[in-house]
């Protein structure tokens, strides 16, 4: 027995050693197909852009004449400063009352917080233009409010302004409240020992320790301003930006090279907003430590009285935007007859899809939760659990994180250049709604990516090296261990990704056929016929359904919260 004891721990160290060295082929092999699926959808069509802008309408390259031309051109010129402006006045209003309305939720102790917050992530539940239509019923020319604006229009600077700052206004929230979420009550308790007034206290302690969150806050609303294209067509009016200068390029003009040009122009600010808040966050420093002592807010009379005003007025204006197009879309003729009626939800008589346009995106959306899903789950736990070559993983991680830098516009006109190209096996793609899934796939695939790797990263890599010592293969480790704990994310994911594709307008413009029309499109169509109405109740339709898809998901959450993630009760008292 003695002598069979080393023959036989060298024959089970080497069925280990084979069987890691096939997990790792198999997990190299796994990301490589979802790498190779990733380039196909994100680094494929912004290559064609990036190609489309040097060549001229035969296809021979001629380097940056259409950068020149673009540059001589005065019409264009201006809609760069005209985005630009937009840009700095929508940061400007923006990150301050999000700011604003962060510390109402986190630093103060006023009443009804749940309810604020909920009301200041409402306008993620809408598409962009329903802000927009919405400002035209109460700033328009037949708004009830319209003498307010003591002679100007709402169609132009203005009103791009406004709807701009109530469709930014949750992204900068949220990540405002994130960072004011930590946050370390001694620094605060020795402030008051010293007598510091709050005030230097807010100066020195509050805003230092939230400035990296500010900084992320500003070049996220940079990049939404800048790249928006549903709030200038619907309330532009006359006042050209850039993502309605590509827009009329390839719609109107039919003139893709300057379409491409147009795209690279819009592609530069947010690449440099991408780049600068990476490098901003790389710089970022740990606040909660091994000691910290979580901030609590005391009771303030006067400071809670004044952020319940701040947290009122911003609730007010957001309710006031989306309640003003809901009871818009049931009246029968704004201004004229004010009575109820659902005659502006007889699509058919605005649409020629009808109601069809509204179920198109549901269909599409629910390929881009389930496809997205799957891919960015399956990706983030390749890039994090499975240790093949660093570089593969690297390489990928960078990948995913691409789209964040990418407007709609400019990668759903790269998927034009890539998948209408009849040399491209996948041309029979083109005006499908399995290309528009694909297309909001990428296009979201940043926030779900990240979401992902936070819930994988809070999961100790024990579990991996247990598995590895009893033999378990990692896929028999991810079906039975890491889905069910991951379980709430996954659903947070496939929430995100059905909103998105429900609101997004920008990625699908250029994708659709006259029969896979979707609602968003629609909106954009029917408001360019005059029949606002019929607009306005298209967009309440999709913001309704968003708002039943995420009170499911809570829903559905708290049932497996009792079932399935019963162990995140363990070790309670």
């Amino acid at each position: 027995m003695a002598t069979l004891q080393p023959a036989v721990a060298a024959a089970t160290g080497a069925f280990r050693s084979r069987r890691l060295v096939n997990e790792r082929a198999v997990g190299r092999l796994l990301l490589v197909a979802v790498g190779a699926v990733s380039l196909t959808l994100i680094g494929a069509p912004l290559l064609l852009v990036l190609i489309k802008s040097t060549q001229d309408p035969q296809g021979q390259f001629i380097g940056i004449h259409n950068f020149v031309q673009y540059a001589s051109n005065p019409g264009l010129r201006q809609s760069v400063f005209n985005s630009l402006l937009v840009c700095a006045i929508t940061v400007g209003i923006t990150v301050p009352l999000a700011f604003l309305y962060a510390m109402a939720l986190m630093r103060s102790r006023m009443p009804f917080k749940p309810l604020f917050k909920g009301i200041a992530l409402l306008p993620l539940l809408a598409p962009s233009m329903l802000p927009a239509i919405a400002l035209t019923y109460v700033f328009g020319n037949q708004g009830f409010l319209k003498s307010w604006l003591m002679g100007g229009s709402i169609y132009g600077l203005t009103g791009i302004v406004m709807a701009q700052v109530f469709y930014c206004f949750p992204h900068a929230f949220i990540i405002l409240t994130t960072a004011l979420s930590l946050s370390d009550a001694r620094m605060y308790e020795v402030a008051r020992t010293l007598g510091t007034s709050p005030w230097r206290a807010f100066h020195t302690i509050t805003l230092p320790a939230a400035r990296y969150g500010l900084l992320s806050a500003v070049f996220v609303v940079i990049t939404l301003s800048i790249t928006d294209f549903g709030i200038a067509k619907v309330i532009g009016g006359k006042f050209s930006v850039l993502a309605i200068d590509i827009y009329k390029q390839i719609i109107g003009q039919q003139n893709f090279q300057m379409g491409a040009v147009v795209g690279v122009v819009l592609l530069i600010p947010a690449v440099i907003s991408f780049a600068v808040d990476m490098i901003v966050r790389r710089r970022q420093i740990s606040l909660l430590g091994a000691r910290t002592v979580i901030y609590r807010p005391e009771p303030r009379a006067g400071f809670d009285s004044a952020m319940l005003v701040v947290s009122a007025s911003v609730a007010f204006v957001i309710l006031g935007i989306a309640g003003t197009a809901i009871f818009a879309s049931f009246v029968k003729l704004w201004p004229y007859d004010m009575s109820l009626s659902l005659r502006s939800y007889n699509f058919a008589a605005f649409d020629a899809l009808g109601w069809g346009s509204y179920w198109n995106s549901i269909v599409m959306s629910a390929w881009t939760a389930i496809g997205g899903t799957a891919m960015v789950f399956l990706g983030a736990y390749l890039v994090e659990k499975v240790r093949v070559d660093a570089a593969l993983r690297s390489g990928f991680h960078l990948l995913a994180m691409l789209p964040l830098a990418v407007p709609g516009l400019v990668l759903g006109l790269g998927y034009v250049f890539f998948f209408n190209n009849p040399a491209n096996p996948l041309t029979g793609l083109m005006g499908t709604l399995t290309l528009m899934a694909m297309c909001c796939i990428a296009h979201y695939y940043t926030v779900p990516h990240v979401t992902a790797l936070t819930a994988l990263k809070q999961i100790d890599s024990e579990f991996e090296a247990a598995s590895a010592t009893l033999g378990v293969a990692f896929w028999t480790t991810l079906r039975r261990v890491t889905l069910p704990i991951c379980l709430p994310a996954i659903l947070d994911i496939a929430t995100y990704f059905f909103v998105s594709g429900m609101t997004t307008v920008a990625a699908v413009i250029f994708l659709y056929a006259p029969l896979t029309e979707v609602a968003a499109i629609a909106i954009v169509a029917m408001d360019d016929t005059g029949d606002t109405a019929a607009a306005c109740a298209m967009a309440v339709s999709v913001l309704f359904t968003s708002a039943a898809v995420v009170g499911l998901q809570a829903l559905v959450a708290r049932v497996l919260a009792r079932k399935s993630q019963v162990w995140r009760q363990a070790g309670r008292g």
